[in-house]
């Protein structure tokens, strides 16, 4: 009997786990189109990995009765957000929108100050999710990201901790300052899919 239905076309683009996030200096990196972390960069183990690509979309409508002839974007925003548990000087003043590749390299050792704070960070932030089959490869880009959370530390007796934050993807093109030209057709970064 043949089958029916929604059947797996390749199970090579089956996607689970979790992505390793990779936080860099922006302003060193923007004109860099390509992945440009490592390892070294990552922010540790993480509880949970989610892109979001949030459109506003505007329905025009023609005739009587009305019915919808096009949609056209009128906002679009990039974020991932994501839950660490390495509770780090480093990490944790990534969730208060402090830059942590400025000074926060000792695991056990840095203060973050509360209060005071003005606007977030500007910071690379590179999503690195490699597929099931150990070989294909994603990743997600964002060249000028900022970390706009409201950080909270729910530690529990039996349980890591898994703090919350959210990397907004900026306009990263050489409209603002701090941008740059390799990003004019992609303002708010890229995804790219790597065969490896």
């Amino acid at each position: 009997m043949s089958r029916s239905g929604p059947i797996t076309t390749d199970v090579t683009s089956l996607a689970l786990g979790l992505a390793q996030i990779r936080v860099l200096a922006s302003a060193a990196n923007i004109n860099k189109i390509n992945p440009q972390g490592t390892s070294a960069d990552s922010i540790g183990a993480l509880a949970s990995t989610k892109y979001m690509g949030n459109t506003d979309w505007f329905n025009f409508e023609s005739g009587f009765p009305l019915i919808e002839d096009y949609a056209i974007v009128t906002r679009e925003k990039a974020s991932l957000e994501c839950a660490f548990k390495e509770l780090s000087p480093a990490n944790l003043a990534l969730a208060h929108g402090i830059d942590p590749t400025s000074g926060y390299a000792d695991v056990h050792s840095g203060e973050i100050a509360l209060g005071g704070r003005t606007s977030a960070a500007y910071v690379r932030m590179e999503a690195l999710y490699t597929f099931p089959d150990g070989v294909n490869k994603m990743h997600i880009i964002f060249p000028r990201a900022q970390v706009t959370s409201s950080p909270e530390i729910d530690m529990q007796a039996e349980d890591a901790v898994g703090v919350p934050i959210v990397f907004e993807s900026k306009n990263a093109s050489s409209d603002v300052s701090g941008g740059h030209a390799v990003w004019d057709d992609k303002p708010l970064g890229r995804i790219m899919f790597v065969d490896v």
